[in-house]
């Protein structure tokens, strides 16, 4: 019995330490190692970026669904960092998850910018926590705010029909949302993706000058994304896509293909087990249905 007392008090040591550990905060900000003035705003799973300048902020997504008070305590967040006036606010895309509690900011003074195509969805379904833009692009545009320079561009359908790929060329960083996570397997945000599209976009940006990314949700350890996870997304996509086309073509799709086709390659990706189905019902309205 004594041989066990050792492992067990260590055990007991391991559980007071997991006990004691600090919370995640729900909300939370960080400068971005090796910039001057780029910072990350996470509020629970999502997360956004937003740029200090010496003429202004340049703020993107509220990240605030379901969470009434979220963009005022986004505003909040860029007033501890700078008492500079915030001018911008960019929508990724036209998703609430990403885009709702814009108010904030239009109060705070920031005119709204977006893709065109978010505009037209924003207008049809007009959900009160979601401001219309101010001004929207098609293809590119560029904004330079106090010797800063983002570069906005449209790369067509892919994970939406409005999503803008925000590049610093300075800082050799991009933030794209949704269509690249970091490390793990997409899920939910499958139901409107624009699979044979979404991989052109993904080799478009893989094309673009730049290191790492800022993804729309945090990666494993809050790591920010490489060229790498884009290459590695890529291929699961084409592997998933491939696998899906056999079994459509032997009349599988949708449930058998769901319960059927696996992915062993990426067994050891986060969310492998939970999201895998909703992947492949995808690739089965595309091989399945033709849509």
């Amino acid at each position: 019995m004594t041989r066990w007392i050792p492992a067990l008090l260590s055990c007991g040591i391991a559980f007071a330490a997991l006990a004691q550990a600090p919370a995640r905060p729900q909300i939370e900000t960080k400068k971005v190692e090796g910039t001057q003035g780029v910072y990350i705003f996470r509020n629970g799973s999502h997360q956004s970026m937003f740029i200090v300048t010496s003429e202004g902020v340049i703020a993107t997504d509220p990240v605030a669904y379901g969470r009434p008070q979220g963009g005022a305590a986004y505003v909040a967040e860029i007033r501890k960092v700078t008492d500079k006036p915030i001018k911008w606010l960019i929508y990724s895309h036209h998703h609430y998850d990403h885009i709702a509690g814009g108010q904030a900011f239009k109060d705070a003074g920031a005119r709204i910018l977006a893709h065109k195509q978010a505009k037209v969805r924003l207008e049809q379904i007009q959900d009160p926590h979601t401001p219309r833009p101010d001004e929207t692009m098609d293809w590119n545009k560029s904004l330079t705010l106090g010797g800063t320079t983002l570069e906005l561009t449209y790369l067509g359908l892919n994970h939406s029909d409005s999503t803008l790929v925000m590049r610093l060329p300075k800082e050799r960083l991009i933030f794209v949302v949704d269509l690249i996570p970091v490390g793990s397997v997409p899920g939910r945000g499958m139901i409107d993706f624009y699979p044979l599209e979404a991989e052109d976009s993904i080799r478009q940006i893989l094309a673009m000058d730049w290191d790492r990314m800022i993804p729309g949700h945090p990666g494993p350890g809050d790591r920010l994304g490489t060229k790498q996870d884009a290459e590695a997304l890529l291929a699961f996509l084409k592997d998933a896509s491939e696998a899906v086309k056999v079994a459509a073509r032997e009349g599988k799709c949708w449930d058998t293909a769901e319960k059927e086709v696996k992915l062993p390659k990426y067994e050891s990706w986060p969310n492998y087990a939970s999201n895998l189905p909703f992947v492949l019902r995808r690739y089965c309205g595309l091989w399945g249905r033709g849509t």
